[in-house]
């Protein structure tokens, strides 16, 4: 596993808290890691084992997305450290390179970054308090340094697990190679059970579908 960089915001300094939650997350995770090492690289769902919580969760979003399960890292790692801290916040929000878990008493809007699209910055997922906690994920194939096999500027899930969010935007922009697929894929992302609402960037193409409401942001880059 790379560096843990997280960007937090809570209702106060909640530093310790998080790096106790950081530490035991990638203990565990790493940990996991040692034991059955094929975990770190496949590109497939593996058969699951006993493990602790966030292993599991990102397993079980494996499964359901047909990606390995280092997939879900980020959305899983975000999520577990932000249900920790809601111990001593009502409001948490961690973002861990751009796969964010959201629980809020306020409407948040969370924008797209889709690279040299000209949509990059330009639009906004708007989630209402009374829908989270949620995770809010973006896989792409320009942006960053993660592996993909589709052409997708930006592919962002929303689904009640964050785990679960990140596996399937990994799915989704691997299944974007060409403009013609963002419709279909739309269809099958929604299809899923916990998934809210998923939007697609490809160049100057947006495709998006779900019940949240997309909101363009003036100024935008």
């Amino acid at each position: 596993m790379g560096a843990t960089d997280l960007l937090i915001s809570a209702d106060g300094a909640l530093t310790q808290q998080a790096v106790a939650a950081v530490s035991k997350c990638r203990g565990e995770i790493e940990g996991h890691i040692r034991r059955r090492p094929e975990f770190l690289r496949a590109l497939e769902p593996l058969r699951p084992v006993d493990s602790p919580p966030v292993v599991a969760a990102m397993y079980a979003a494996a499964e359901v997305a047909g990606v390995g399960p280092m997939a879900a890292v980020a959305g899983a790692v975000a999520e577990y450290v932000g249900r920790d801290l809601l111990q001593w916040s009502k409001q948490v929000i961690v973002e861990n390179g751009g796969d964010i878990f959201l629980s809020s008493t306020a409407e948040r809007l969370v924008a797209i970054h889709a690279g040299t699209s000209p949509f990059s910055g330009r639009v906004a997922l708007a989630i209402p308090a009374g829908r989270t906690p949620v995770g809010v994920c973006t896989s792409s194939a320009t942006v960053g340094h993660s592996l993909s096999f589709g052409r997708a500027d930006a592919a962002t899930v929303v689904a009640a697990d964050a785990a679960l969010a990140d596996a399937l935007a990994t799915a989704t922009c691997n299944r974007i190679q060409q403009p013609d697929d963002i419709e279909p894929t739309l269809e099958w992302v929604l299809g899923i059970r916990g998934v809210c609402h998923a939007a697609i960037v490809l160049g100057d193409r947006l495709g998006t579908r779900g019940d949240l409401e997309l909101r363009p942001i003036s100024g935008g880059s």
